[in-house]
């Protein structure tokens, strides 16, 4: 078994126009200062970081290290989950996704699908110049609008979606492949890997690409109603990353799993800060540690009550007393009768 390493924090929710979140050196020390030892990286977000200088310079990768680990934290992942989406995006969705890429390329989805390609690539040479080992991504959705089974889906059409999502994505897990990076993709609603099926579906698809890989979020899971623990030791293998997110969901004869259309506060399914949903974090830590997970426990703070500030610093100090330190002996070692073989086939009778 292994210690989980953290605590961390994913900065998207961080990064703004005003000082400290507006810059990289600025937003290290504040994160630092919460109690951090980790950030995870937006790599669209360019107050903080040149994705471009990052895949061509490892001098500009060396740098950018060095200001984190100056102020006390390091890098722990980069994230594309913008760029990722614009992978694979279902026309109904243009326009709301259109603010994701740059000016330039907003209004033409064929040039913006292809800039997020690039985007995307960028960012696992840039993960493999900073020496790290995975990027956290979304896969993007064709199939999602479709995710209700009524109308009848004609046959073939899911197949079909995932099929190209399939052969989108193929030559980036190739490209992290040669980057020696996973790709981690967050389960998520809104995607078309939004649970195991769909992941497993991708993943048959790919050739079982060993660099297609999970962010474990129970905070998703909470919210479909399925099972966070099992899928724990189901996807061992696969989980590289995991975001510590809380949530909860209280249904009422008004409300379900789908909401009512109602804003995150009036929902049955809502995010919160660590530890106050219902999300069972000792059993999640316990989880990951038994299965040897050896990544980064990352808060990423969503909370539709609390303010973000306050749920980063309470969030560092909840991952730092749930992360487990890996005993190096047996608790009953001290009953140890320091048997032999012989004294083995003796206890058995043989």
């Amino acid at each position: 078994m292994k210690t989980i390493k953290g605590p961390a924090l994913f900065l998207a929710q961080f990064a703004g126009d005003t000082a400290p979140f507006d810059n990289w050196d600025g937003i290290t020390k504040w994160a630092a200062d919460c109690g951090y030892k980790g950030v995870q990286v937006p790599s669209w977000d360019t107050r903080l970081i040149d994705l471009a200088r990052a895949a061509e310079s490892r001098d500009y990768c060396d740098e950018f290290k060095g200001v984190a680990a100056a102020n006390g934290v390091e890098v722990t992942e980069l994230s594309t989950h913008l760029q990722g989406q614009l992978v694979a995006t279902h026309p109904a969705y243009d326009a709301a996704f259109d603010g994701f890429t740059v000016p330039e390329m907003r209004g033409d989805p064929k040039a913006r699908q292809e800039w997020a390609v690039d985007q995307v690539r960028k960012a696992l040479t840039a993960s493999r110049n900073m020496g790290l080992g995975a990027m956290v991504s979304f896969s993007g959705a064709l199939a999602w609008p479709f995710v209700y089974p009524w109308p009848q889906r004609p046959a073939g059409l899911v197949e079909t979606a995932f099929d190209e999502l399939a052969r989108r994505w193929r030559p980036l897990l190739d490209h992290a492949e040669d980057c020696g990076v996973d790709v981690c993709y967050e389960i998520h609603p809104g995607e078309d890997l939004h649970d195991g099926d769909s992941y497993e579906m991708f993943l048959e698809r790919t050739g079982n690409h060993a660099r297609a890989c999970m962010l474990y979020d129970p905070s998703h899971y909470v919210l479909q109603c399925l099972d966070y623990l099992d899928n724990i030791d189901i996807y061992a293998d696969r989980i590289r990353m995991f975001h510590v997110k809380d949530a909860e969901f209280n249904p009422t004869g008004r409300k379900g799993v789908y909401g009512g259309f109602q804003p995150w506060v009036k929902r049955a399914g809502r995010f919160r800060s660590p530890g106050d949903g219902q999300v069972d974090f000792g059993a999640v830590f316990s989880r990951l540690t038994a299965n040897d997970f050896d990544g980064w426990a990352v808060v990423e703070w969503e909370c539709c009550l609390k303010h973000p500030e306050d749920g980063a610093r309470e969030g560092a100090a909840f991952v730092r007393d749930h992360i487990i330190r890996v005993t190096e002996r047996a608790f009953d070692d001290f009953a140890d009768g320091k048997a032999d073989q012989a004294a083995n086939r003796r206890m058995l009778g043989i």
